[in-house]
C-alpha cells in the first residue's frame, strides 16, 4: 500500500538542512557533557597544591559525581517522557553552569563536594534527552549519522578538557578556568534556548515531512523485519504512573541485557582510560609522553569508528553483528598487547586501533537499543539502560587496580578484552528480542 501523498517532499532540503541542526545543536550539548565529566580531574594537581588534599579525598570527588549521575540517570527519563527534553537539558547545562561557579568560588572541601554533586545532578540527564531527540526529531534517513555525530562529539568534549584547562591554567589560575568552563557551557545553553523550535517541535511542515517518512520507513522496517521505522513516529505521552511503566520495563529481559552491555563496555573503557599509560610504560617501556599520546591516539581513532560506524547503520539493518564483530576485534587486539608480543614502535598502533574498533560499534549500539525501545518510554529506556554506564565506570578503575596493586601488570587490558567479548554477546542476545513486536506503555 502506497503512503498517503503530502504536500512536503519526502527528503525536502529543508528538512536535512534542519535535521543536521538539531544533529548539531544535541552535539554541542554532549559534548559539555563529556568535557564536564574531566573538569575536576583536570583540576587535581592544582586543588592538591592549594589545599594540601590528598588523591582519596579527590577522587571521592569524582566517585560523587558519577554516584549522582548514575541514580539520576535511571530516574531523568521518566521526567523526559512526561514534561519533554527541552527543559530537561537546560536544567543539566545549568547545573554545569553552577558547578563550574562553585568550584571556581570555593573556599574547601565542602563547597567542591557540593560541586560535584551539583555537577553529577547536571550530568544525568544527557542521554535520555539526547536520544528522545535524536529518535523523535531527525529523520530515519540520517538517524545513523545522528548516532554516529552524538557519539563523536562526546569524544571531542573529552579531548578538549584537557587542553582548555591546562591552558587557562597556565595563563591565570584553577579558578579562572573553572569560571572560563562555566562559561563555555553557557554559551551551549544559550543556544539551546535560541534553537528551542529545533527541540520541541514546533514546525507543522517537518512534522509533516517526518509523517511521511515514517511512512515509508515504517514499510522498509516491516520488510527488514526489525521494526525499526515505526519508532520513528512521535512519542505518544508516558501516561501511566512512573512506578508502574518501571515494573513494566523491568519485566523485559532485553533492557536487562541492554543495561549490561553498557555496563561492561564502561569497565572496558575505564581499564584503558586509567591504566594504558602505565602499562604501556611497565609492558612496553614507553615513556609518559608518548604512552599519553598513545591513549589520545585511542579516543581519537574512536571517533574516527564512530563516524565509520554511522554509514555501516545506514548500510545494513544487522547492528547486532557489527556491534559483535567490531567489538571482539577491540578485545583481541587488547588481548595481543596484554601478551607483550607486540613490537614497542606498534604498540600506540595497536592501541589506537582497538579505539577504532570500539568506537564503529556505538551507532549500531544506539541504534539496537532503539529497537528494542516502547513507544513512549524513549527518554525512560535510554536512562535506565545507560546507567549501566555509570555503574561500569565507577566499578571499573577499583577493580583493576586492584589487580595492578596484586601484580597483574597486564590485568587491566585483560579485563577490559573481556568486557569488550561479553558486551558482544550480550549484543546478540538483545538483538534476539529486538525483531519480536514491543508494544507501547498502556495508558492509565
Amino acid at each position: 500500500m502506497n503512503a498517503p501523498a503530502l504536500d512536503v517532499p519526502l527528503d525536502s532540503a529543508d528538512l536535512r538542512r534542519r535535521d543536521w541542526r538539531t544533529i548539531g545543536l544535541i552535539g554541542a550539548a554532549h559534548a559539555c557533557s563529556h568535557f564536564f565529566q574531566l573538569v575536576l580531574p583536570t583540576l587535581y594537581l592544582s586543588l592538591a597544591a592549594q589545599y594540601g588534599y590528598d588523591f582519596v579525598k579527590l577522587g571521592l570527588l569524582a566517585s560523587a559525581f558519577f554516584l549522582v549521575s548514575c541514580l539520576g540517570q535511571a530516574s531523568s527519563g521518566f521526567v523526559v517522557d512526561r514534561i519533554g527534553p527541552a527543559p530537561v537539558l537546560r536544567f543539566g547545562l545549568a547545573c554545569f553552569v553552577l558547578s563550574g561557579v562553585l568550584i571556581g568560588a570555593s573556599a574547601g572541601y565542602p563547597m567542591l563536594m557540593l560541586a560535584a554533586l551539583v555537577g553529577g545532578a547536571g550530568n544525568s540527564v544527557f542521554h535520555p534527552v539526547d536520544y528522545s531527540i535524536i529518535n523523535h526529531r531527525v529523520s530515519m534517513r540520517r538517524l545513523g549519522h545522528a548516532f554516529s555525530a552524538h557519539g563523536l562529539t562526546g569524544n571531542l568534549g573529552w579531548a578538549l578538557t584537557p587542553v582548555f584547562m591546562a591552558g587557562i591554567i597556565h595563563v591565570a589560575n584553577w579558578r579562572v578556568a573553572a569560571f572560563a568552563a562555566a562559561a563555555l557551557v553557557a554559551c551551549v545553553l544559550l543556544l539551546t534556548w535560541l534553537g528551542r523550535g529545533l527541540l520541541e517541535g514546533g514546525d507543522d511542515s517537518h512534522a509533516a515531512a517526518a509523517a511521511r517518512g515514517v511512512a515509508g520507513d515504517a514499510a522498509e522496517g516491516a520488510a527488514n523485519g526489525n521494526g525499526a521505522g515505526a519508532a520513528q513516529a512521535r512519542p505518544a505521552p508516558a501516561r501511566e504512573p512512573a512506578l508502574r511503566t518501571l515494573a513494566t520495563l523491568a519485566s523485559r529481559p532485553a533492557l536487562w541485557g541492554a543495561f549490561l552491555f553498557f555496563a561492561c563496555t564502561a569497565m572496558a573503557l575505564s581499564a584503558v582510560q586509567n591504566y594504558t599509560i602505565p602499562m604501556l610504560g611497565q609492558v612496553y617501556g614507553l615513556d609518559k609522553v608518548l604512552a599519553g599520546s598513545a591513549l589520545s591516539a585511542y579516543m581519537l581513532a574512536a571517533a574516527l569508528g564512530m563516524l565509520a560506524g554511522g554509514f555501516l547503520v545506514a548500510a545494513t539493518p544487522n547492528t547486532e553483528r557489527t556491534i559483535a564483530v567490531s567489538l571482539v576485534l577491540a578485545g583481541l587486539l587488547l588481548v595481543w598487547l596484554a601478551s607483550g608480543t607486540v613490537a614497542s614502535s606498534w604498540a600506540v598502533a595497536v592501541v589506537a586501533l582497538a579505539g577504532f574498533c570500539s568506537g564503529v560499534s556505538s551507532p549500531s549500539r544506539d541504534m539496537l537499543i532503539r529497537r528494542v525501545t516502547p513507544k513512549g518510554a524513549v527518554g525512560t529506556v535510554y536512562g535506565l539502560v545507560y546507567s549501566g554506564m555509570d555503574v561500569g565506570s565507577s566499578l571499573g578503575p577499583v577493580g583493576f587496580g586492584v589487580l595492578l596493586d596484586a601484580g597483574y601488570t597486564q590485568g587491566p587490558w585483560l579485563g577490559a578484552a573481556m568486557g569488550f567479548v561479553a558486551a558482544a554477546l550480550l549484543a546478540l542476545w538483545v538483538a534476539r528480542f529486538a525483531a519480536r513486536p514491543v508494544p507501547a506503555p498502556a495508558a492509565a
